[in-house]
């Protein structure tokens, strides 16, 4: 059980990290330029909050527990944040006014990374600090 908490606790707070400089700091200008008015002033903060919770959950589930290496941790990671990524990204350029092919790259290109860091991280923190002394 202390093992599936560091890893958690690893994983979401990598993600809460790069998510927050991505979001916050480097690309917001962007972001704000791309989507116009289908950005609000301030996000919302509690289905902010549930996304990263839940997101981090499959992250941990799907692919920091069953990783036998940092390194397939970060290969899943990065294959699960395209997937999602992906998901989102693909179906908004479908259906959205102003929703470009190249925004839609762009962000595919930050979950694959963010993801395939975050679940890299939860991986190193759940393993390192759940060693067994001898």
């Amino acid at each position: 059980m202390k093992k599936v908490l560091f890893a958690y606790a690893g994983t979401l707070l990598a993600f809460l990290l790069l998510d927050g400089l991505w979001l916050g700091v480097l690309m917001a200008p962007t972001y704000r330029t791309l989507l116009g008015p289908l950005m609000l002033d301030q996000p919302l903060l509690a289905p902010a909050a549930v996304f990263y919770l839940l997101y981090v959950f499959g992250c941990v589930v799907f692919v920091v527990l069953p990783a036998l290496s940092w390194q397939r941790a970060a290969r899943l990671g990065a294959l699960l944040g395209l997937v999602a990524y992906g998901t989102y990204d693909l179906s908004n350029w479908a259906t959205l006014k102003g929703w470009s092919a190249g925004l839609a790259v762009m962000d595919m290109a930050w979950g694959t990374f963010a993801t395939g860091v975050a679940c890299t991280a939860g991986y190193w923190v759940a393993h390192k600090l759940t060693k067994v002394k001898a």
